[in-house]
């Protein structure tokens, strides 16, 4: 496909996805099906586009005068397509499989930066209604946390320390351009792809069939490692999802003791069977979807227990940033519900003496904060641990500021750290 008729049909998948509120992977897959000349190049660059304007629909809006497809796929496209605004512009040149010809005042947006008074919402791309979440966490630095859960994400992997080295995944991956993750002792990051570049289809590497890799955030990774897991213990993830964190997990106890992997939801938990194999792990036991009575009649047994608890997933953004824009008020207070409801089932298994650690992939203080607070209020024999006291049993190292300020708990961003947005805190159950 000539790069005017990726310009046109990036406009089409946009178009469908705006006006009838469709997931974007699935809008993508769909428009794919339905245009099989197009090569895995074009899907790549269509992709990229489409995703780079649901990252920053505001600012691209705010620049353009308006809030079209067309008007935030042109927008978009000179960083999408590592293009000149009048590259762009030639490209929609009313030709068959092309737009038509920008107009003088499209041609204007194309080149126009974002005005210094602008609200703090719309230079960081997030809902206006989370503008008061936002300043809250971050203060004055929230259109700049935001701006960087607008941008592309790398690839990050944790190392399979049971059956590899980073060392040895560096040089397996090598035509990859990786490096070593900043934080993470066991992470290796891919670079983010630039323009209309692909991702590297790292699960087709032999690597990953072999066990020696999975794909996980670094933020995950940390979030995994000062969860407290160590040889011999018995641990319990209890919203497991599809086991990152359990093999995590697993090879810090180097396959010994006993790790429980535990989620509501079947489909979430069905890949977690597959990966345990590939990555050799043999002192995992998972608890069927939905057979809550099973777990709680494990009882008060768990050195940790690591909740990764539903919630907005509004720091993972800049891999779904579709999600953005559909959280909505209500979302948030179904998610605090489920939150409350999980952490209070996780306080019974935790035994005395023994850890819980929450974490999520939000960077919202009524998920993360408040959530604590309401913990600590409702469980007088729980104790909050500074997080610089886990990190540095974890790592054996200083830990970073935490992007929110705290000295308590541990906000991972985009901006500050380089990771997914993950929350971490660490609490202790009285002996």
């Amino acid at each position: 496909m000539r790069p005017g008729a990726r310009l046109k049909a990036a406009v089409e998948v946009l178009t469908d996805i705006l006006e009838r509120h469709r997931p974007a992977a699935e809008a993508l897959a769909d428009w794919g099906r339905a245009h099989r000349f197009a090569g895995s190049a074009d899907r790549a660059a269509i992709g990229n586009l489409v995703y780079d304007v649901l990252r920053r629909r505001l600012s691209l809006s705010a620049r353009m005068g308006e809030d079209t497809p067309r008007a935030l796929v042109l927008a978009a496209a000179p960083t999408a397509f590592a293009m000149a605004p009048e590259a762009v512009a030639r490209l929609a040149d009313g030709s068959p499989h092309a737009l038509e010809p920008l107009s003088e005042a499209e041609r204007a947006g194309l080149s126009r930066e974002l005005g210094a008074d602008a609200p703090d919402h719309v230079k960081g791309d997030y809902p206006a209604w989370l503008a008061p979440s936002f300043t809250r966490a971050f203060g004055a630095r929230a259109p700049v946390e935001g701006a960087a859960l607008a941008r592309r994400a790398p690839v990050d992997l944790r190392v399979n320390t049971l059956k590899a080295s980073r060392e040895k995944v560096l040089r397996a991956l090598a035509r990859c351009r990786p490096e070593p993750t900043p934080l993470s002792p066991v992470g290796v990051r891919l670079p983010v792809p630039e323009g209309p570049a692909r991702a590297p289809n790292v699960e087709a590497e032999p690597g990953h069939g072999k066990g020696w890799f999975e794909v996980q955030d670094e933020g995950s990774q940390i979030a995994a490692l000062m969860a407290g897991a160590a040889p011999r213990l018995q641990v319990l993830d209890i919203c497991a999802g599809a086991g990152g964190k359990t093999l995590a997990m697993a090879a810090a106890m180097q396959n010994t003791g006993q790790i429980y992997a535990y989620d509501e939801h079947r489909v979430r938990l069905r890949p977690i069977f597959e990966r345990l194999r590939r990555a050799g792990v043999r002192n995992a036991q998972v608890i069927d979807a939905g057979e809550e009575d099973r777990l709680r009649a494990l009882g008060p047994r768990f050195d940790a227990v690591l909740v990764d608890a539903p919630c907005t997933g509004s720091g993972v953004w800049r891999r779904r940033p579709d999600a953005k824009w559909r959280v909505k008020p209500s979302s948030l207070a179904e998610r605090q519900a489920e939150q409350r409801r999980v952490l209070s089932l996780a306080r019974m298994l935790v035994k005395p003496g023994g850890r819980l650690t929450y974490v999520t992939c939000s960077v919202l203080p009524e998920e993360n904060d408040d959530m604590v607070s309401w913990l600590l209020e409702t469980f007088p024999d729980l104790r909050l641990k500074p997080y610089a006291e886990s990190w540095r049993a974890s790592f054996g190292a200083e830990p970073p500021a935490s992007a929110d300020g705290a000295e308590r708990t541990l906000l991972l961003t985009p901006a500050s750290h380089g990771t997914d947005g993950f929350f971490i805190a660490t609490l202790e159950r009285a002996d």
